[in-house]
């Protein structure tokens, strides 16, 4: 897919989410990552990624810590909380659910 794909409202926390569910990283590692995982095809805004990182936080998602990255920067490094995790669980069956759906819908409307 050539063009870059906009992230649907609420997508970006789950890739935030399940992007963490593999170690704690700072805001770039995230984006970096979830870039490489989907070949380019998502990526992820600096402006839209880090307002989600401190909701996330005040929600009790993620836990965020001053470190430093290989780079050697300040850096602030988010982990998964267990209410994140289990937020990552219910979110990512809804997701299954809603993805079968749409390619049921794909399916029957062919042709």
């Amino acid at each position: 897919m050539a063009n870059r794909t906009e992230l649907l409202q609420g997508t970006l926390d789950l890739l935030i989410l399940k992007t963490l569910r593999l170690g704690p990283l700072h805001g770039w590692g995230i984006s970096k990552l979830v870039r490489q995982i989907s070949n380019d095809v998502l990526q992820i805004n600096q402006g839209s990624l880090y307002p989600a990182l401190y909701r996330l936080e005040e929600q009790g998602l993620v836990a965020g810590r001053w470190g430093r990255s290989e780079n050697n920067r300040r850096a602030r490094f988010y982990s998964l909380t267990r209410t994140g995790e289990r937020r990552l669980a219910a979110e990512t069956r809804n997701w299954e659910q809603v993805s079968q759906a749409i390619a049921r819908v794909l399916r029957a409307t062919e042709g």
